[in-house]
Order: C-alpha cells, then sequence, then structure tokens
C-alpha cells in the first residue's frame, strides 16, 4: 500500500478510540456485570522504520523511483516546483542541514515529483506532480505541469554526470537540458535576492561542463534499491531470545544468546547453532 508523504515536523495523528455503545435502559448506577463489560483493543502502531521516510541521493539512475525532489545548482538551493495551476517555478528549498543541498528534504508538496520510468527505455522518465499533471518542455524551452496524460514532451532523459556521482543532468525531448541561472549578472544582496530562472534549451554544447544543469535529485531511502536490501538483512539478523531459545530446544545463557545473535548478524549462524545445540546434549548427559 502506498504510504502518504511525510514532512519534518509533522506531527502524527492519534488514532480515536470508538466507545461501546450501551443500552439507554442500562441502570447507571448499578455495577456494571461482566456481561456489560467491553474490552477495547487498541491496534499496535505501525512499526515503520524511521529509515524509511527520510530522504537521501539517488547515486545512480536504477535509484531514481518513487517521490523526487528535483534540487537546482543555485544559490541559495531551490528546488523545481509546480502549483494547482501547472505553472514551474524555482522554490526555496527551507529543509537543510548547514545549507548543504545534499541534506534537502521537502517542505511543501509542491516540491514534490513521482519519478515514473519509460517502459523499454534505459534513462527515460516521467515526473508527476502533486495535482497529478505531468512535467513538460515545449521546444522553445518552457516549462509547465497542465497535461493528465503523457506525451512526447512530458518524457525527459536523465543521465549522470560523468565523474560526479550524485549529479544528473535531464534533457526533454527537443534535446535542450534542464537549467536554473541567476536573472540578474550582479550578485544578489539580503535586500534584493536574484530569482533564478530556469529553462530547458540549453544544447549539448552548452551544457558540456556547464554547472548550471547538474541536478541533484533526492529520494524517499525506502525506495532505494540499496536501502532495501540493508533493510531486508537487517530484518533477517534480528531474531528474539525466546526464538534461538525454542529453535534450541532449551534455555540459553547470555553468552550463547550473544554468540548466535553475533553469528546471525555477521554469518556462520548455523555453525555456531549446532555447537550450541551439541553442547546442550553433553550438558544433559554429563
Amino acid at each position: 500500500m502506498v504510504k502518504a508523504l511525510a514532512f519534518k515536523g509533522d506531527k502524527k495523528s492519534a488514532k480515536k478510540r470508538k466507545r461501546p455503545t450501551t443500552d439507554d435502559n442500562d441502570d447507571e448506577d448499578a455495577a456494571p456485570t461482566p456481561k456489560h463489560l467491553t474490552t477495547t483493543t487498541l491496534s499496535a502502531p505501525p512499526n515503520d522504520d524511521p529509515d524509511d521516510t527520510h530522504w537521501v541521493s539517488a547515486d545512480s539512475l536504477p535509484d531514481i523511483t518513487g517521490p523526487i525532489l528535483l534540487v537546482l545548482p543555485t544559490t541559495p538551493p531551490t528546488s523545481l516546483s509546480s502549483d494547482a495551476l501547472g505553472a514551474v517555478f524555482p522554490q526555496k528549498i527551507e529543509n537543510l542541514i548547514e545549507g548543504l543541498p545534499d541534506s534537502a528534504e521537502p517542505h511543501d508538496i509542491r516540491q514534490v515529483w513521482i519519478a515514473t520510468r519509460v517502459v523499454g527505455s534505459e534513462g527515460s522518465f516521467t515526473f508527476k506532480g502533486h495535482q497529478g499533471r505531468y512535467l513538460g518542455c515545449d521546444r522553445y524551452g518552457g516549462f509547465s505541469a497542465g497535461r493528465e496524460a503523457v506525451s512526447a514532451e512530458e518524457t525527459f532523459a536523465v543521465k549522470g554526470v560523468e565523474g560526479r556521482v550524485g549529479y544528473f543532468r535531464v534533457r526533454s525531448v527537443g534535446g535542450g537540458f534542464l537549467s536554473a541561472k541567476s536573472s540578474s549578472s550582479s550578485p544578489s544582496t539580503d535586500s534584493e535576492v536574484s530569482v533564478p530562472v530556469v529553462r530547458g534549451d540549453v544544447t549539448e554544447a552548452e551544457a558540456e561542463g556547464d554547472e548550471s544543469t547538474y541536478v541533484r535529485i533526492r529520494m524517499q531511502a525506502r525506495f532505494k534499491p540499496i536501502h532495501k536490501v540493508e533493510k531486508a538483512e537487517k530484518m533477517r539478523a534480528e531474531i528474539s531470545r525466546k526464538e534461538l531459545e525454542e529453535e534450541v530446544g532449551r534455555r540459553l545463557e547470555d553468552e550463547e544468546v550473544r554468540r548466535l545473535k553475533k553469528a546471525r548478524r555477521e554469518g556462520g549462524y548455523h555453525e555456531v547453532m549446532l555447537n550450541v545445540k551439541v553442547k546442550g546434549k553433553h550438558d544433559k548427559f554429563a
């Protein structure tokens, strides 16, 4: 089941308890009998791993899937965002650690796109906005998010920057690259902040070595393949003392539990388990 996006600082909503219905004819002053008692069992809170909901950087094309944040190469860092009317614009990122772009997390749903790989392609993607419309780029390099169906203009080729892990170039079907540049040649001040200009018409020759086309892609950790593998290994390594004792068939000493859990994490679990079982048999007949 697809989970709702979680943003930093959001409060978890508490589930309401259903109150048992009572008969109006019952005497309110009378002590309740076991027949009238109703027990309410609270469902256990979802076992969500905090690591699943935090945001990490995509390192390669296979990582790109699910909710993403397109971090533009601007100062201060901005994201490619879209509003309810389909206008695409750079939006300042508020959730940063020490101002570092590779720590960016979305604070606004308008910053989030759902990345989906085009079937049969190696590096082609569509980006769906929060309003259900797709990011598109026309032949003049103008971006918008106004269409609910995918055409050629809503398809983008994403390619990693050679020698720069975690950086990507996004190219439209017309051949132009996504870029974000300052709208003013003069340096911005505190009183006058330059608004970046986002375009999709930078040519192949112009994009070579042009860092204004270098885009970082942030994504939720639960969608990253390496995170899925690490989580599966972590779950496999977790085992309770009760489960270990059931498998051995006797009560275990603390040192034996530590050895078995360590072997389950680092390898050689079955060999250590066999030794523990053999030791138990020797102790039984000693």
